[in-house]
């Protein structure tokens, strides 16, 4: 049968339940095999199978040191763990039952299963002495009883001692009363007949099957005057504290002699007793006090029988029965047994959350063992009784582990006796973490500062999150915020390491480009779902004297040169002209410095440090040569400085007709260049003109010749496949005019001779007039005539083609020549006027070779 019992308990708005169900008692027989089933909580519970490995069911001990049973987690049978022997479990207890409990979690829950162990009969009746002495007087009547001690079985019940037998005998007959066995005098003695009597007393117990137990009884006839002791009392009875000190005298027994002399003096010892009794109690032979040599626990034993023996000088001997109860006092403190805890709990559980279940046990009786239990104060955890000595471990707060990660939760627990004891026990509870923290940088925003022209790869600075959360919650990964940087994506120009959050370079970066510049790093965690921060990181490139200033006036040396006219009258500090020079550096590698470093007269102009302008120093003279070269520098202020220069030319003059002609070096350096130039050409050209010759020799020669047509006189062609007038529409083609011919051909020659009937353009007309034979035919018409062959053979036309392409490319390399000389050269208003007249003769001279040659390239298709 199963007795559900539900407890709620209402504290502080929450609602806690725990559930008590006291199974029927799984009743079994001792010394059952290990591994035996003896139920399926499983089943009796309602629960499916794999509940119990999901809500983790073990079985726990009610205050014992032992686990008799254990669960099988897959079906939920209840299986012996552990030998039961229910004679040293349970002593002489008529019921033996231990208790266990079933415990559960999500939700928690506590069941008491109570194992009711069955005896067996495995022992047999056992008498304290194997041979029973009994001295009796002659003259004893008929009907004399004398007490035996009788025999003790471990079994219980039904497997304990049953009944007596005694063999059989002229004397004497048994009579047995519960525990109390007597001997009965059923005939008087004679000792002079026989003055001594041995039977076999048997003891059987009601197990299957019986087991019997026998003892001898060795009766002894005395002479009439002889006398057995006799106890003041059958039975003593005392009570015993459990804290009572060693050596205190628990009873004092005492029994007389009607003998005399030694015959009189009487003896104690113990009859049966059991083994523990025997360990705690000691009896004085002659006073026949019974002491207290070791320790007692009520706990333990309740109370102790003892049989005390009194025998006399004769061997006369006697029984009484000694019982000693032990009473309780507050010795012991209370047990506090965990039953359930959830470790580690969630930070973000809510409050009121049971997470642990105690069990408070006293072994004391009574008022000693009314407990009282709390917890310490300043945490976020309260006791709320349940049950019977049971109370629940619920939080009163929201939980943080980055703030208290563990917390040691003491316990105490006091009795009511006097005085009361008390007994605590700490539980370690750790909090496990939830991701609950994004990482946070040590800094708002980072600033970084690298020079110009840095290596690829080189460390700009480094950037740190922290994140209180723990193991995977709690690792940072740093990565860059997608962006661009001048239209280029950022990753092109810094990376940051995942792990250590190291910022590096990967190019190098010039300062002439940005100065600066700002990316975005993210911090990511682990957890889960994961959480990130980010911070801004500035990078400001610093300049680095890499560029030499840039001469904007007069140009560098070297590239051209500059002319500047000082009057003679000028006199001493006048301007003459200024060099203007830039440095794309800033700061002090843009600080610029003018010298002369070089002059034809050192002392007749200075040039102005930082302004650049060149004045005069003295006054000019006669005697100071017309023309003056200066080399002027102009040096930055970086580490190391970087510089240019310049050539100015100075002519002393009112006028430019007072200059002679100039003749320069910069002029002979020009005409070499020029010089070569030419060369290159020139060779480049013949090249060209005898590879293009002999290519087409070969391709005329070894051409294969076709046959000659023969016709027998003149065939007039059908009108339909008679050419039409052709004519270039409008200037498009290669011609400068429209013109109209037509072609003839003759029978035996491959040659053809061609007439122009109109043109748009007189001269170009006459021109042809000249160079071509007038053939008549009629406009529009092609014949074809046998007859003699034409004077200008093909081979001869093409010839005269080649030469007239050659003619044109000649024509116009001396052009393009002629133009480059009139650009770069500076020369007289005469000359060039001449240049210009030749270059526009060739120009028109080459058009019109161009156009003969196309014309007649054309009509020999």
């Amino acid at each position: 049968y199963f007795i559900y019992f539900l407890v709620v308990h209402c504290r502080t708005a929450v609602l806690l339940n725990l559930l008590l169900l006291s199974l029927s008692i799984y009743s079994f027989p001792e010394e059952i095999k290990r591994g035996s089933v003896i139920g399926n909580v499983a089943k009796d519970l309602g629960l499916p199978t794999g509940a119990l490995s999901v809500r983790r069911a073990r079985i726990d001990t009610d205050g014992a040191d032992k686990r008799y049973c254990d669960l099988n987690l897959k079906n939920g049978e209840l299986i012996v763990a552990d030998r039961i022997d229910r004679e040293g479990l349970c002593g002489e207890k008529a019921s033996c039952i231990l208790k266990q409990e079933l415990v559960l979690e999500n939700p928690l829950e506590l069941h008491r299963i109570s194992l009711h162990i069955q005896d067996i009969n495995d022992n047999s009746p056992q008498f304290n002495e194997e041979l029973i002495d009994i001295e009796i007087q002659e003259s004893a009547d008929r009907g004399a009883r004398f007490v035996i001690e009788e025999a003790h079985d471990a079994d219980v019940g039904q497997n304990s001692v049953q009944q007596y037998s005694l063999e059989q005998n002229e004397n004497f007959i048994l009579a047995a009363d519960g525990n109390k066995l007597e001997l009965i005098l059923d005939k008087e003695l004679d000792r002079e007949k026989q003055n001594e009597i041995k039977m076999t007393l048997t003891a059987l117990d009601g197990g299957s099957p019986q087991r019997s137990g026998t003892a001898v009884i060795h009766v002894s006839v005395l002479d009439a005057n002889d006398n057995a002791p006799v106890f003041s009392q059958a039975v003593y009875e005392a009570s015993l504290p459990e804290n009572s000190p060693l050596g205190t005298v628990v009873i004092t027994v005492s029994a007389t002699d009607a003998d005399e002399g030694v015959n009189g003096v009487v003896t104690y010892d113990f009859g049966h007793v059991s083994e523990e009794g025997k360990k705690v109690f000691s009896i004085d032979r002659k006073k026949g006090e019974i002491r207290l040599i070791d320790i007692v626990d009520y706990e333990t034993t309740e109370s102790y029988e003892i049989r005390v023996k009194a025998k006399d000088g004769l061997g006369l001997s006697s029984y009484a029965k000694a019982i000693i109860s032990i009473t309780d006092v507050n010795d012991n403190a209370p047990l506090i047994n965990l039953k359930s805890l959830t470790n580690p709990i969630p930070e973000d559980i809510p409050p009121g959350t049971e997470v642990g279940i105690i069990n408070v046990q006293d072994r004391d009786s009574e008022k000693n063992r009314q407990v009282f239990c709390s917890i310490q104060q300043n945490l976020p955890f309260k006791l709320v009784p349940s049950i019977k000595n049971y109370y629940s471990v619920v939080t009163t707060g929201q939980l943080d582990r980055e703030l208290v990660s563990d917390y040691n939760i003491t316990i105490s627990a006091t009795d009511e006796g006097s005085p009361p004891m008390s007994s605590s026990k700490t539980v370690h509870l750790s909090v496990a973490d939830i991701n609950d923290n994004p990482p946070v940088f040590e800094e708002q925003s980072y600033s970084a500062y690298v020079s110009e022209n840095n290596k690829a790869g080189s460390t700009l600075c480094s950037v740190t999150a922290r994140d209180p959360d723990w193991r995977q919650n709690g690792t940072v990964i740093y990565s860059l915020l997608p962006g661009e940087v001048n239209g280029a994506p950022v990753s092109s120009y810094v990376s940051v390491n995942g792990d250590t959050g190291v910022i590096h370079a990967v190019r190098s970066f010039d300062y002439e480009q940005f100065k600066s510049f700002k990316v975005h790093v993210i911090a990511r965690d682990n957890g889960s779902p994961p959480l990130s921060s980010n911070v801004s990181v500035s990078v400001f490139i610093s300049d680095v004297n890499d560029n030499s200033p840039q001469i904007l006036y007069p140009a560098p040396e070297g590239s051209s040169f500059m002319t500047e006219l000082v009057p003679k009258a000028a006199h001493g500090g006048s301007l003459v002209s200024k060099v203007i020079a830039v440095d794309v550096d800033s700061g002090q590698n843009a600080w610029l410095s003018y010298h002369i470093v070089k002059s034809t007269d050192p002392g007749l102009f200075t040039i102005g440090l930082h302004s650049g302008e060149i004045r005069t120093q003295r006054d000019i003279s006669e005697s100071d040569s017309m023309k003056q070269n200066l080399i002027v520098a102009v040096k930055d202020n970086g580490q190391p400085p970087l510089s240019a220069t310049c050539a100015m030319y100075l002519l002393i003059s009112d006028n430019l007709a007072e200059v002679p002609e100039l003749k320069d070096i910069s002029y002979e350096e020009k005409n070499s260049k020029l010089t070569s130039y030419l060369i290159i050409a020139l060779v480049c050209v013949s090249t060209f003109f005898l590879t293009f010759i002999i290519i087409i020799l070969g391709v005329r020669f070894c051409r294969r010749r076709k046959p000659r047509l023969l016709f027998d006189g003149a065939v007039a062609i059908p009108g339909a496949y008679l050419p039409p007038n052709y004519a270039d529409v409008d200037g498009t083609g290669t011609l400068r005019s429209s013109y109209n011919y037509d072609a003839y051909l003759t029978t035996g020659s491959r040659t053809s001779d061609f007439k122009f009937v109109s043109s748009y353009n007189d001269n170009t007309a006459a021109y042809q007039k000249n160079t071509l034979r007038r053939l008549s035919a009629e406009r529009g018409s092609l014949k074809v005539r046998a007859g003699p062959q034409h004077p200008y053979t093909l081979t001869q036309i093409n010839i005269t083609l080649l030469l007239g392409w050659v003619d044109i490319i000649l024509r116009s390399l001396n052009h393009v020549l002629m133009k480059t000389v009139i650009k770069n050269f500076p020369l007289k208003n005469g000359k060039k006027k001449k240049m210009h007249r030749m270059s526009e003769k060739y120009t028109g001279q080459t058009a019109e070779v161009h156009t003969s040659c196309s014309v007649t390239a054309i009509l020999m298709q």
